[in-house]
C-alpha cells in the first residue's frame, strides 16, 4: 500500500512540470508537505471538458486523499479508500466508474514504506522511495465527486472531491521493503492516461506499467515520519551511515 508520501514542490513548479492549462484553485496553495497522510488535501492533475468547450483542459486541483464514491452515504468511507489495486480497478464498484472516466496524476517527491526489522517483532524501519533521477513521481490516481445531501446547492462545500492512489506489485529491490508500491505513470503516457474520452478500461489498463527496475531508489530515514504530526525536510534525509545497518 501507499499510506504516506512527500509533496514539497511549489504550485508554480507543478503547473509548469505538468503543462497545466488551468489552475483550478487560483486563490489557494498547499504548503510543502513532507508527511502527506490520508484525509489530507493534496494536488491532483486531471483533464476535464469545461461547459460549452470542445476539448478537455488539463487542470491542477486540490482534492482530499481518500476516495468517496458518488453513491456513498457517508464521506467517512474515504479513510478506507486511500489505495486502489491496479489488478481489480475495472471490477470493484468503488473504483470502476472513476477508472473509466476520472483518472488523475498525483504529484509526489517520493513515498514512504516500512520494513520489519529483523529480530524485532514490533519494530519497523521507514524508507523513502523516490525517482532515481530526482524528478517528480507522477502517481496514477482516480478522483471522484461526492455530493453532500445535507448542504444547500449554493454552499461551496456542497461537493467533495477526493482521490485514491493506484498500487501495483513491487518487484526488484523495492519488493524487499514492501510488496506493494504506487503505480507510476511515465511522462509519455500522461496525456493518454488523463484523456477523459478514453473510457475503455482495457485500453486504460494497458497504460498501467510498473516502474522499470532502477527507476526508483530507496534509503532509510528517521522514524520521526511515523508520527503524522511531524513534518519538514528532515523527514526525507537519509539516515547517517551506520545507523541503518545497526537496525538489522
Amino acid at each position: 500500500m501507499c499510506g504516506r508520501y512527500a509533496s514539497a514542490r511549489k504550485k508554480h513548479e507543478l503547473l509548469e512540470e505538468f503543462q497545466v492549462e488551468q489552475d483550478g484553485e487560483p486563490d489557494k496553495e498547499l504548503n510543502a508537505d513532507y508527511n502527506v497522510a490520508p484525509t489530507k488535501n493534496v494536488y491532483a492533475v486531471l483533464s476535464r471538458v469545461p461547459k460549452e468547450a470542445e476539448r478537455a483542459v488539463r487542470q491542477l486541483r486540490i482534492v482530499k486523499w481518500g476516495l468517496v464514491p458518488a453513491w456513498a452515504k457517508d464521506p467517512s468511507i474515504g479513510s478506507r479508500m486511500i489505495n486502489a489495486r491496479a489488478e481489480t480497478l475495472a471490477e470493484k464498484p468503488s473504483f470502476r466508474q472513476a477508472f473509466a472516466k476520472r483518472r488523475c496524476l498525483l504529484p509526489a517527491d517520493g513515498y514512504f514504506e516500512w520494513m520489519p526489522v529483523e529480530g524485532e517483532k514490533k519494530k519497523k524501519q521507514p524508507y523513502f522511495i523516490h525517482p532515481s533521477d530526482g524528478g517528480v513521481l507522477a502517481m496514477a490516481g482516480l478522483y471522484e465527486f461526492w455530493k453532500d445531501p445535507s448542504r444547500d446547492d449554493d454552499d461551496p462545500l456542497k461537493w467533495l472531491v477526493t482521490c485514491t492512489v493506484i498500487t501495483t506489485n513491487a518487484e526488484d529491490k523495492l519488493g524487499r521493503i514492501h510488496d506493494r508500491m504506487p503505480m507510476m505513470i511515465e511522462r509519455e503516457r500522461w496525456a493518454e492516461w488523463l484523456d477523459p474520452k478514453l473510457t475503455d478500461t482495457e485500453q486504460a489498463g494497458a497504460l498501467l506499467v510498473p516502474a522499470e527496475p532502477g527507476r526508483l531508489t530507496a534509503y532509510a530515514v528517521s522514524t520521526d515520519v511515523n508520527n503524522v504530526r511531524n513534518n519538514g525536510p528532515d523527514l526525507i534525509k537519509p539516515l547517517p551511515e551506520g545507523e541503518e545497518t545497526a537496525l538489522f
